[in-house]
């Protein structure tokens, strides 16, 4: 039994792992690299395993750093069955040609090779099979498997293997990215026990969020101020879970008179067709939410709100004066409508741009979120005179304390042998894996990219 780490070894994105074990051959994650141009080169690379060998497949969530290779997994030979909670792949089917496409498109434009083309992400979709949390799911004799709610996003899962060989039963489990609870819309999480070994991701093993009751106060202190300037407010934001969330955070504060009056847009394709989605899988949600799906008919049906789904009710924000507020993706800026609002703003001394997600080290959004002076957006050189905030407590990511605790939880009613720390820049892996290794007694490992590692 062994773990190759092909991809989030000391890198935040491209998660990508090979897990062999009772004579199979499963990969857990197949995700895109993002934030540099080094980054997007590492996307062309052939894997570094012959998936035609490959047996199963397994999606912890359905953010494209975690998902976003699965065409290009089909297209090298892949013809297994691919697992994932049943919200995970089916946010995957709305995501994968809308958040891929255009790649596909950029390729044709630069008469390069494309990564895979449409009939790719089609035949992978129809390998598709959805499980629900703590549904037992054998792959052979030797080999199960159950999901864990990880409360991330919609259907993000703790991915936990049980694997009977050589006269002993280990649990080995892979974390996915881990939640920020108390969630407006998801479960807490639940936490598996009793197990051997487990990776646990560290995009922000160094950081701790702000307190929930400070992180209201602050974002109603940032649009205050946004709305007293008069300019636009932006929010990069990832179209599954952080906008939907969102939303309902700035409900709250709609319904409680404690925001000015000011039209809010989500301009983003994406977002508008997954907020859609979302009422097909309630029984994932908590019952906040589940009351507020009968009281008012249904999620995200707010006066405040307006959606702007085609390019000319896009283009139509831009004669909107302001005060006003532009929720777009990508969350990190990295593509989406969000560019050309960027565009048009970022040189504005009265307009906001407020960060609520992680922002990968070199890409647009860290950036502009480090303040630097000037940054290129679409080969122009844009200025940064607005107003820049970021509260890292709307994250849906767990911070120091809260990836600890999933290692505290992990390792009761067994014996946690090793901790593979993963997902995250050196500070925050190094961090993490002295804390864990300190107060849990706990061997921390952080692996390095390609490395082998057997389990005994």
């Amino acid at each position: 039994m062994k773990i190759t780490f092909h991809g989030g070894a000391k890198s935040v994105t491209g998660s990508n792992y090979l897990f062999e074990a009772g004579g199979l051959r499963i990969v857990v994650d197949c995700g895109m690299f993002q934030g540099s141009r080094y980054n997007d080169e590492l996307n062309y690379e052939p894997f570094p395993y012959d998936a035609k060998t490959v047996d199963f497949v397994f999606i912890t969530h359905s953010h494209v750093d975690h998902m976003g290779r699965l065409p290009k997994m089909y297209r090298e030979g892949f013809r297994g069955t691919v697992y994932g909670s049943e919200p995970t792949l089916g946010i995957i089917e709305i995501a994968l040609p809308d958040t891929l496409g255009h790649i596909v498109r950029e390729a044709a434009e630069a008469s390069v090779p494309p990564l895979w083309d449409d009939q790719d992400m089609e035949k992978v979709i129809s390998l598709f099979r959805g499980v629900r949390y703590r549904e037992p799911v054998k792959l052979n004799e030797q080999v199960s498997f159950e999901l864990y709610n990880s409360c991330h996003i919609l259907g993000s899962s703790v991915v936990v293997f049980t694997v009977s060989e050589e006269g002993q039963t280990r649990r080995v489990a892979f974390s996915g990215d881990m939640g920020n609870p108390p969630s407006i819309l998801l479960k807490d999480i639940d936490y598996p026990t009793g197990l051997d070994y487990t990776t646990v991701e560290a995009a922000y093993g160094s950081r701790f969020h702000e307190a929930r009751t400070a992180r209201r106060e602050m974002l109603l202190d940032i649009i205050r101020r946004g709305h007293k300037l008069g300019g636009t407010i932006m929010v990069p934001s990832f179209a599954v879970e952080r906008t939907q969330e969102f939303l309902l955070e700035l409900d709250h504060l709609f319904e409680a008179g404690e925001l000015p009056d000011m039209p809010v847009f989500v301009d983003s394709p994406l977002a508008i067709n997954i907020t859609n989605m979302y009422s097909q899988f309630s029984r994932y949600f908590n019952e906040h939410a589940t009351k507020l799906l009968s009281d008012s008919g249904g999620l995200f049906q707010f006066p405040w709100l307006r959606v702007t789904p085609t390019v000319e009710e896009s283009k139509a924000i831009n004669t909107v004066p302001g005060p006003k507020m532009v929720i777009a993706g990508s969350g990190m800026s990295t593509g989406g409508r969000i560019l050309h609002h960027e565009r048009r703003y970022l040189p504005d001394p009265g307009s906001t741009i407020l960060f609520i997600g992680y922002q990968v080290s070199g890409s647009l959004g860290r950036r502009i979120r480090d303040k630097e002076p000037v940054v290129r957006i679409m080969g122009e050189d844009v200025p940064v005179k607005c107003h820049v905030y970021s509260l890292g407590a709307y994250s849906a990511h767990a911070d120091q304390d809260g990836l600890v605790e999933y290692c505290r939880n992990a390792g009761q009613g067994g014996t946690l042998k090793r901790v593979f720390v993963v997902q995250g820049e050196d500070e925050g892996v190094t961090a993490l894996a002295g804390r864990i290794a300190k107060e849990l007694g706990t061997e921390a490992v952080i692996p390095e990219a390609g490395q082998t590692i057997e389990l005994s």
